[in-house]
């Protein structure tokens, strides 16, 4: 497989929405221009409507980007599986409605050029931007990161963006060692607390991680329930410590 400077790895579930207006496109034209070589991985949950064939169809003139199609599984296997397929040398991942534009990984290069192993957006830290966010994310956003902080770890101050950027070598260690989410079969989109299990196995394997503050955009979705995934992901926070003592980490 030939080596690249960047991959990056878009989870994909009933996208439709966020094929209306040019910002998928625009991403990859992005990267195109860049000096460096990159490969771009957009991973099909299982969508049930035109997601991946829309897809298929814009990524045709870009050479550098593919398809993979799975069953639905939820966001923390798609994004498994995505890295476990590239061959970057630095690997990124990014949610598929560009809600922190592609160009933001700049800053994360950056600081992993400097020495860091696994590097985070945040948007709580001083010179992060958050726009037309409704107040009601912003509360649960504040609610769940005082629970990780509470029964995980106090290091970070935003474990949820999904924008992270991983050395070929850490992303490979810690994605192999994820709870394994392949018996999962959700009959909605399924996302998590995988992020907070990533910068769990991050900090236990000893990579150096940094945060840095990224411009990020709300947008609509109906993926998000409240009630419902408010509760998955407080139950799933309360499993990696218990996960963890059972040795499935190792």
């Amino acid at each position: 497989m030939k080596k690249v400077f960047l991959s990056v790895i878009i989870p994909a579930y009933n996208e439709e929405g966020n094929l209306s207006d040019n910002r998928f496109v625009q991403m990859l034209n992005w990267l195109k221009k860049q000096p460096f070589s990159q490969e771009v991985i957009i991973v099909d949950d299982g969508s049930t409507d035109q997601t991946a064939k829309l897809v298929a169809e814009l990524i045709q003139p870009f050479k550098f980007a593919r398809l993979i199609r799975n069953r639905h599984h939820g966001k923390p296997y798609t994004v498994k599986r995505g890295i476990l397929e590239s061959c970057g040398q630095l690997v990124l991942f990014s949610d598929f409605d560009q809600a922190t534009p592609i160009s933001e990984v700049k800053k994360l290069i950056k600081k992993a050029r400097s020495g860091f192993d696994v590097v985070i957006g945040s948007r709580e830290i001083s010179g992060a931007k958050r726009e037309k966010e409704p107040g009601y994310r912003h509360l649960m956003g504040l609610v769940f990161n005082f629970l990780v902080r509470l029964v995980v770890f106090e290091d970070f101050t935003d474990t949820q963006c999904g924008f992270k950027l991983f050395s070929q070598a850490s992303s490979r260690a810690i994605f192999k060692r994820l709870y394994h989410y392949d018996k999962h079969k959700p009959k909605h989109a399924l996302v998590g607390a995988f992020d907070v299990e990533v910068l769990y196995l991050a900090k236990k394997l000893g990579y150096k991680i940094a945060e840095v503050p990224v411009n990020w955009r709300h947008y609509k979705t109906k993926r998000i329930n409240p009630l419902r995934d408010s509760i998955s992901m407080t139950l799933e926070v309360l499993a990696i410590r218990f996960r963890d003592a059972l040795g499935d980490y190792d």
